[in-house]
């Protein structure tokens, strides 16, 4: 395992990170999944003990996943583990069957408390606002939350988990004010809409978390027409056939990389992302210990004429991929 450094901060995180959404479990809001589907706590427990042994020492979650039940579980899992960094977040919730948000102080701090508990640490290493608007930010209300949490001690550091990248007012308002210390954003091989983003918040020292490197896991390669998620996986509505298959055709100049690296559609999947030296860290979705092994096998250095195709075709056959995907929201 490799690690970098987060932005201006003393915090050295793996280079392959810990997603924790899915070992959330197939938690619903009303009628609306909000997690991946049904998932075994003991299960899960292995898969972050193999993370730890694989070497990787950065988990990022948040109050929302699992409804707290991901921050449980990496509490206990994690409880014996303190020099393992831990990112979470806050703002999204779960009230009276619906799902909103909550940026206002009170609620940050109440809630900060509360996944200190769940998490059964004394501070927070990493606390993202879980995609705040530009008119939250300005209101104040949840600078001055994160601003005096880290002054009481209850978290190291802070930024903002973002919805929107190209452009993105809150990142440029971060950036506009020299305020946080990093960005939780989408990149992958097929949505690389962050990619001016990456460059120009990574120079101005800002730590990197890319999320959704495979895409819901189109780029493992695993899905065929015949693939379908239970009514509780948030991607039963997304991943549908034609989806699937207008991916497979686009992704396939990509792949045929796969034999000249001698790697998997997955490892050089999250070889792209981190070709890119602004990435503090790449955080797939992980539930099972053959997911750990997927995900931290086969990064390769990619070569620049090949991360330029990669690029080129981002902008061309992957932009309509991206375009049906939200098609189905």
């Amino acid at each position: 395992m490799q690690y970098r450094k987060f932005g201006r901060t003393d915090l050295q995180v793996s280079t392959v990170g810990f997603g924790a959404w899915a070992i959330g479990g197939g938690a619903m809001v009303g009628s609306t999944p909000i997690g991946w589907g049904d998932a075994d706590d003991a299960t899960s427990k292995a898969a972050i003990k193999a993370a730890l042994d694989a070497g990787i020492n950065f988990f990022d979650t948040a109050d929302i996943y699992g409804l707290g039940h991901s921050e449980t579980l990496l509490g206990a899992a994690l409880a014996k583990h303190k020099d393992v960094i831990i990112a979470t977040k806050v703002g999204n919730v779960a009230r009276n069957e619906q799902f909103t948000t909550d940026y206002t102080k009170e609620h940050i701090l109440q809630a900060c408390e509360a996944s200190l508990k769940r998490l059964k640490r004394e501070v927070i290493d990493y606390y993202q606002l879980h995609t705040a608007k530009i008119s939250h930010l300005e209101g104040g209300d949840c600078l001055q939350a994160m601003q005096q949490l880290q002054q009481e001690g209850k978290i190291r550091y802070w930024g903002v988990s973002l919805s929107t990248f190209n452009p993105s007012p809150e990142a440029e308002y971060f950036m506009s004010h020299g305020i946080g210390y990093g960005f939780q954003l989408v990149l992958n091989i097929i949505n690389q809409r962050a990619l001016k983003l990456v460059r120009e918040a990574g120079a101005k020292g800002y730590g990197i978390i890319a999320r959704m490197p495979l895409q819901f896991g189109l780029l493992t390669g695993k899905f065929n027409g015949q693939s379908s998620f239970s009514p509780n996986d948030h991607r039963h509505h997304r991943l549908t056939p034609d989806v699937i298959s207008r991916s497979t055709e686009a992704l396939q100049p990509v792949w045929d990389l796969c034999q000249q690296y001698n790697t998997t559609k997955t490892g050089l999947a999250l070889s792209y992302i981190l070709s890119y030296p602004e990435v503090s860290t790449v955080i797939p979705g992980i539930r099972t210990k053959a997911q750990v092994k997927d995900n931290t096998n086969g990064i390769v250095t990619l070569k620049k004429e090949d991360r330029e195709l990669i690029e080129s075709l981002g902008a061309t056959s992957f932009a309509e991929v991206m375009s049906l995907i939200e098609q189905k929201g």
